[in-house]
């Protein structure tokens, strides 16, 4: 890939990113599960959960860190696994 290819995506990447936060500026980016529980709570309120957490982080930020990390953790491991798999490959004759 050229240099010029490679910057032009990353622009688009970045550009992907950028544009739903300026769009909804207002908005609440908040997760699924906070919905999702108010959800449930509005359509049943006498519903019991069937389990609660083993342990609660102290802090979001700890929450957020934990979840940044799973991230990269996997990203790590896809990055390993397709890079050893593409020098695995043998090389076409050309």
């Amino acid at each position: 890939m050229s240099v010029r290819k490679n910057v032009l995506l990353l622009l688009l990447v970045v550009a992907l990113m950028a544009v739903p936060l300026v769009l909804k500026s207002g908005a609440d980016f908040g997760g699924t599960d906070d919905k999702a529980k108010d959800m449930i709570a509005e359509i049943n309120p006498d519903y019991k959960p069937w389990f609660s957490s083993v342990w609660e982080p102290p802090f979001g930020e700890v929450e957020t860190l934990l979840f940044a990390l799973q991230a990269a953790l996997g990203a790590g491991f896809i990055g390993y696994f397709f890079g050893s798999y593409r020098h695995k490959k043998p090389k076409e004759a050309g």
